[in-house]
């Protein structure tokens, strides 16, 4: 059976290249996904919704052992100050259920940033839309895809 998402269909229209992994989906988070796996936590990327006022939102791309600058993001895309969207936000906006949330094929154009520090890695594994399901793909791959800013924002 091949898994399909909207992540998957996303990222196989643009012709860029990733492998599926499925695991047993118990817990949130890239610590819990990273082990259920078998890959390192600074390798697999957690996608985090910010809200960044006026009715915007960002993405930002983080590294699973490390935690998000709020005051980075937000500079780096414009704005005063940035805020961590709720759940219920983050889930209408994306179109995924957190733990779950995929950058590909979301419901809503954002403005993403990805950590600088996830592009000396050959592969990362980031999530493909669906709690239980990840990607291994090239981290250059990912910013060819959503056509992401690069920034520090640890």
């Amino acid at each position: 059976m091949k898994i399909s998402t909207r992540a998957t269909k996303f990222l196989s229209q643009k012709g860029i290249a990733f492998e599926v992994i499925e695991y047993e989906h118990e817990e949130k988070g890239a610590k819990f996904a990273s082990e259920a796996i078998g890959f390192p936590l600074e390798q697999t990327v957690k996608t985090l919704v910010a809200d960044l006022g006026d009715k915007k939102y960002s993405l930002a791309l983080m590294p699973g052992d490390r935690q998000l600058s709020l005051k980075h993001l937000a500079r780096e895309c414009g704005v005063k100050k940035a805020a961590m969207a709720d759940t219920a936000t983050a889930e209408r906006l994306t179109g995924y259920l957190v733990g779950g949330i995929s950058p590909f094929g979301a419901k809503q154009k954002f403005t993403v940033v990805m950590e600088e520090s996830l592009l000396k890695f050959d592969k990362v594994a980031i999530n493909a839309g669906q709690r239980g399901l990840m990607l291994l793909m090239k981290p250059q791959d990912i910013v060819t895809a959503l056509g992401c800013k690069v920034s520090g924002i640890v």
